[in-house]
């Protein structure tokens, strides 16, 4: 039987990337899939199969989203805490199989229920799979953003493939198969890192292992089981949309305390590092509200609003919104990451601040852009697939600014016993940009039986104000770049 690696000997690895991060790209592309599979039929399934007005499937969708950012928190802290990252990504996926799954089996029955199932377990997968992409690498390994850059694409080929198909099967065949995929590969994910985990050595073990194994379980047991016990709970929050302000009135600053309990026992410097982390959390925030109009206003917008032809090929406009911005990502991320190497050999390459004020100028832009398709349209209201198409290239270009040198941000200013719960707190404050979403696609929406012109007007007005604050946003960082710079210290 041979020897389990170190920790060293994972981090002393030759090359661009560790062997461990293909194994972890595999389960978490599937995982993406499953996830962005589920997330793009949400708003045309509540439309047109539960029949929930256009408003308040904004502000459904935008709470199922809320709540399942808002867990990766805890599934985080739990992880940081108790189980680990390996337990919890594992825990994780199985709920979201069984989530998957349920809904398969009646729709229309049980959509929040097993929406439920989905919701707790993407918050123990999804923030542990990320902090364990980043043990792979020593503090200042220059390769870790290209690793994450390689993990951030694995994410983008599961959307793509999740987000076309599923809402394909979903329109044009049977909804319960559509739901039903997502949960077989998410099975295929969970296999792959069942099989694969022996190589990772010593990352992702529970903090607890040292414990007697008796009391570990104990702790494990009891996590297991209050996941269960709140899903009655979270299924009354997640239905009822005004519950789930009350919580994310009350999460955000209960957990911005907890933080600060924590932050006041670093030291000066581990301090500062963390003030810049919650510049970018904050400013995340907004980035993320304008952004995820995609699974809200934009679906909605894309069912009634768009022609069904792209370049001539006819494409439903839905696979093509929840698809074509993971498409890009597949596309881009590289010619992104090779410009910023050849602009770091030049000397011109822009730190994250700057980075990140760049992505809200490329949102700004984009919004503009589909502010920009009501001229394209026709008597009816229908307007052009392709300018529509053209502002999420422009969407993604804001992305790769953002995105993957976020979660690679987290990992490198967060001290290493706060590394999960500030992955947590980085998902947290998506899902408090999921939660301001829905409220902007709701104020977009129109009820009733407004006409599609009507609608057209409505929303692409929103768009143009969404891009005004992402536009003030953008040159507000770029502003105030230096003084977080400082902040920051040696971490680019």
């Amino acid at each position: 039987m041979s020897q389990e690696l170190t920790l060293e000997q994972i981090q002393d690895f030759k090359g661009k990337y560790p062997k461990q991060i293909w194994y972890l790209f595999l389960t978490e592309m599937w995982e993406r899939f499953c996830f962005y599979g589920l997330r793009g039929m949400l708003m045309v399934f509540m439309m047109t199969q539960l029949t929930i007005p256009e408003k308040a499937a904004n502000k459904q969708y935008a709470a199922i989203q809320a709540f399942i950012y808002a867990f990766t928190f805890i599934g985080g802290l739990f992880a940081d805490k108790i189980l680990g990252f390996r337990k919890s990504l594992f825990w994780g996926g199985l709920l979201m199989i069984a989530g998957s799954f349920i809904i398969a089996a009646n729709p229309k029955e049980f959509f929040f229920i097993g929406t439920c199932f989905t919701i707790v377990g993407t918050g123990f997968f999804k923030p542990n799979i990320s902090t364990m992409v980043g043990e792979l690498y020593r503090a200042g390994d220059s390769r870790r953003d290209a690793g994450f850059g390689l993990f951030y694409s694995g994410i983008n080929i599961g959307a793509l493939l999740g987000g076309w198909l599923c809402v394909t099967l979903g329109k044009q065949y049977s909804w319960n198969l559509a739901f039903a995929s997502a949960g077989v590969v998410m099975v295929i994910g969970l296999l792959t890192f069942l099989f694969t985990q022996k190589s990772m050595g010593p990352v992702g073990l529970s903090p607890l292992r040292n414990y007697m194994p008796g009391k570990r379980k104990m702790y494990e047991v009891a996590v297991f089981i209050g996941s269960l016990a709140i899903m009655p709970l979270l299924m009354i929050m997640v239905k009822k949309t005004d519950y789930t302000d009350y919580f994310m009135y009350t999460v955000g600053p209960l957990t911005l305390l907890y933080l600060f309990y924590e932050i006041s026992k670093l030291s000066i410097s581990e301090r500062k590092k963390m003030v810049a982390a919650l510049v970018f959390i904050v400013f995340s925030i907004l980035f993320w509200a304008i952004f995820e109009q995609s699974g809200g206003s934009l679906s909605a917008f894309a069912l009634y609003n768009l022609n069904d032809s792209l370049l001539g090929v006819r494409a439903d406009p839905n696979a093509v919104n929840n698809a074509v911005n993971s498409f890009f990502v597949i596309i881009f991320s590289v010619i992104v990451g090779l410009l910023w190497v050849w602009m770091a050999k030049k000397k011109i390459e822009p730190n994250s601040v700057v980075k990140f004020g760049l992505g809200f100028l490329f949102l700004a832009g984009a919004y503009f852009v589909f502010f920009s398709t009501r001229y394209f349209a026709d008597s009816t209201g229908k307007t052009s697939l392709e300018i529509f198409t053209l502002a999420y290239l422009v969407i993604t270009l804001g992305e790769l600014c953002l995105s993957p040198i976020g979660l690679s941000l987290m990992t490198k200013l967060s001290p290493k016993k706060l590394s999960g719960v500030m992955m947590g707190m980085w998902f947290l404050a998506s899902a408090y940009g999921q939660y301001v979403a829905g409220i902007f696609g709701s104020e977009m929406a129109e009820d009733g039986n407004a006409s599609l012109l009507v609608k057209l007007e409505s929303y692409t007005d929103g768009y143009k104000q969404l891009g005004i604050y992402a536009l003030v946003a953008g040159i507000a960082l770029i502003a105030i770049a230096p003084l977080v710079r400082k902040l920051m210290q040696e971490v680019k």
